[in-house]
């Protein structure tokens, strides 16, 4: 079965990872903070913070960015989970916004239509490796007092061209559309530490808070204690010495995570390559197809840039005469894994209980839904399984098509 994503891992990476085992230190080490510079200067931002996971990262963009008790946060319906729970983790209200039609990504108009004054935060996703409209985002959030958190975790490796600004083409992490920006390392994503995230920005003051609150809150910097010298019992502070000015968490990232991080890093630009191979090759494929429509770009420019992250089609089922769950059937038997990303997070049962969502509060979210389907996208994926993948797909004739044929 040809999964519809999967890490690609080499010797090299496993070698990374065996001398990060091998050394002293396999957590709080020296690796970590040379995998933050290193990844920091490839997405262009001053600061880099590597956490356990992008979930983590997410939540800790919150705390930094002073989100909490009472603020309203949204997103974009069409996302992973974690983009909408990271606000509750805060204690924040979370909310959802429509997405464009194109990019199906947060649609700025609606953004607009639908702001609300307690608003604080918008948490703008780049849906499968293509950037949301940030720039026009980032100016109907700023005019009205909210940060904004680029939620970039399909887009590890990517970029988005600013309409109105030239040629220029931005690297999601260093852009001035954003206060905090968020990468993921699951497996499946462009390039993996097992599991991991960052946490990127141009702020040192954000970036010293988010490395604090990872490990508990724990400051070991000596220039900002706040304990006094007299004190009767914390007066002597010592090269042991530490103090938790914070309440934080346990988000560290390991040693070897970040070796593998590293090494996944020097590939980048491979994997990107041939995931846009595969694009390209399954949109010639499927042009002609009817009752298929293949992904689409906001800007044709964010063609070089777009780091495609999964291969999300709209299919029209009705047309094909059966349900999605009889197509994935189909495509399973022909060796081809498909997949649904994702539910709309709005319709989710614990967030209809707890704040009242029901259908019909994102239409194009939700008929953006019931025509997903993902296809298997992934850079170790040989030109015998993208020709399968094609076969299959285009052995899912309409059903009169097929009945025309066989009476012909």
């Amino acid at each position: 079965m040809i999964p519809y994503g999967r890490q690609t891992i080499s010797e090299d990476d496993i070698e990374a990872v065996a001398s990060a085992l091998r050394s002293n230190l396999i957590t709080q080490g020296p690796v970590v903070e040379v995998f933050e510079h290193r990844f920091a200067e490839r997405v262009g931002a001053k600061y880099a913070v590597a956490v356990n996971n992008a979930t983590s990262a997410l939540q800790l963009a919150m705390r930094v960015a002073g989100i909490g008790q009472g603020h309203r946060v949204v997103t974009s319906p069409i996302t992973f989970l974690s983009s909408a729970n990271a606000a509750v983790y805060v204690g924040a209200i979370p909310d959802f916004s429509d997405i464009d039609a194109t990019s199906y990504t947060l649609s700025p108009a609606a953004l607009v239509n639908n702001w609300k004054p307690d608003t604080r935060a918008v948490v703008a996703v780049d849906y499968a490796g293509q950037a949301c409209d940030l720039p026009e985002i980032s100016r109907v959030a700023r005019a009205r007092g909210a940060v904004v958190i680029s939620d970039a975790c399909h887009a590890v490796g990517g970029g988005f061209h600013a309409a109105g600004d030239g040629d220029r083409t931005w690297c999601l992490g260093g852009n001035p559309w954003a206060d905090i920006t968020v990468f993921s390392f699951h497996p499946v994503k462009t390039m993996t530490t097992g599991e991991g995230g960052m946490l990127v920005t141009d702020r040192k003051d954000l970036a010293d808070l988010a490395r604090s609150l990872r490990s508990h809150g724990m400051v070991r910097d000596a220039a900002r204690f706040e304990t006094p010298d007299d004190d009767p019992v914390l007066g002597e502070k010592g090269p042991w010495f530490y103090e938790m000015q914070s309440l934080g968490w346990n988000f560290r990232m390991t040693e070897f995570q970040a070796a593998l991080g590293l090494s996944q890093l020097s590939r980048l630009d491979s994997f990107l390559a041939r995931r846009r191979e595969i694009v390209a090759t399954y949109n010639a494929a499927f042009s002609d197809l009817e009752w298929f429509r293949v992904p689409r770009l906001r800007h044709l420019a964010d063609g070089d840039t777009t780091s495609w992250h999964l291969y999300t089609a709209q299919v029209d089922f009705p047309m094909l005469g059966r349900t999605r769950t009889q197509v994935m059937a189909e495509l399973a038997l022909a060796g081809v894994g498909a997949h649904v990303l994702y539910i709309p997070v709005h319709l989710q049962p614990w967030y209809r209980k707890n704040y009242g969502y029901r259908p019909g509060m994102c239409p194009v979210a939700e008929e953006f839904y019931r025509r997903a389907l993902t296809l298997p996208l992934y850079p170790m994926m040989s030109e015998v399984d993208v020709a399968q993948v094609i076969s299959a797909v285009r052995a899912l004739a309409p059903a009169v098509t097929n009945a025309v044929a066989a009476a012909a």
